[in-house]
């Protein structure tokens, strides 16, 4: 998942350069799932290190480097937006899916985040925004597919996974909307920002909630949180502002509907997840009425 970040788009860009940042964005983020699922079962604690840590020392790093470059800090006020950006992106959309995967696997933790944009448009809605009728239908699809997931299969055989993967995009897709039109600083900074105040709410939390690192996690663990804090947090963040720079918003956001099934694909491959008729169903509905939104908001403009 990564932060709402708008910006204008610029002319054409050539070569090899977008399809790169696609496929980053597209492979990474799909597969943070099994990453997170890694560091859990190697027993790097769920919101102090994976989540938390992971933030700040991802923010950390970003912020660094931007201040080197020159890049303004946050002003005051900037800093309390991000406080609340951080807290519902980062402290409830993402720490809330580490505790889900503690209980389900990573593909149905990235079935159930696919719903974003559905909340998102629902979200929206309670703003004043008016949806096309093509974009009601999406919005019926996704919600379907969402009340279909939560109603049965694997996903209810976990109170607790329910619970964390219907809270997630919700908080997720509400924080995207708040987000819009508030005073932020320039992209980078604002995810730089937005790492470092929400890390540092999870960690708390973690530590609130009796999370403690007596020792080394095994390599495998360590390697999976700088899997995540790098590649997850910094490079393919990096490079999806950067594709929110020169190409269109829909083709940006195109991951939300590539990065589930890779997800899926990765942790039945990887890991050996399996999945019943009904999750892969709800998936199947899930993602077409996300397809059917961005296809929607294409035509619209």
């Amino acid at each position: 998942m990564s932060s709402p970040m708008h910006a204008a788009t610029s002319p054409r860009t050539g070569g090899l350069a977008v399809p790169a940042a696609l496929l980053l964005v597209y492979v990474v983020w799909g597969s943070t799932y099994l990453g997170i699922r890694i560091a859990l079962e190697h027993g790097v604690p769920p919101l102090l290190v994976t989540s938390g840590l992971r933030f700040v020392v991802a923010g950390a790093l970003l912020f660094g480097v931007l201040r080197l470059r020159g890049v303004a800090a946050p002003t005051r006020a900037q800093w309390k937006n991000l406080v609340v950006m951080g807290a519902l992106l980062l402290g409830m959309g993402n720490a809330l899916v580490v505790l889900a995967e503690t209980t389900v696997s990573s593909g149905l933790a990235a079935v159930a985040v696919a719903s974003v944009p559905v909340w998102m448009g629902l979200f929206g809605l309670l703003r004043g925004q008016r949806a096309t009728r093509i974009e009601w239908l999406g919005l019926m699809l996704g919600f379907a597919g969402v009340v279909w997931l939560n109603a049965g299969g694997t996903l209810t055989a976990s109170p607790q996974g329910l619970v964390c993967l219907l809270l997630a995009p919700m908080a997720w897709a509400f924080g995207s909307v708040w987000s819009r039109g508030r005073d932020l600083p320039s992209p980078f900074m604002a995810a730089a920002g937005q790492m470092l105040c929400g890390g540092t709410l999870i960690m708390l939390a973690g530590w609130l909630r009796g999370e403690r690192l007596h020792a080394v996690p095994p390599l495998e663990g360590v390697l999976a949180v700088v899997y995540l804090a790098l590649f997850g947090s910094v490079i393919a963040f990096t490079a999806y502002v950067w594709l929110l720079h020169h190409v269109r918003p829909a083709l940006a956001g195109s991951y939300a509907y590539v990065n589930p099934v890779i997800a899926v694909a990765l942790g039945a491959w990887l890991a050996h997840e399996r999945f019943t008729a009904h999750d892969l169903g709800a998936m199947a509905v899930i993602l077409v009425g996300v397809v059917v939104i961005t296809l929607a908001k294409v035509r619209r403009k």
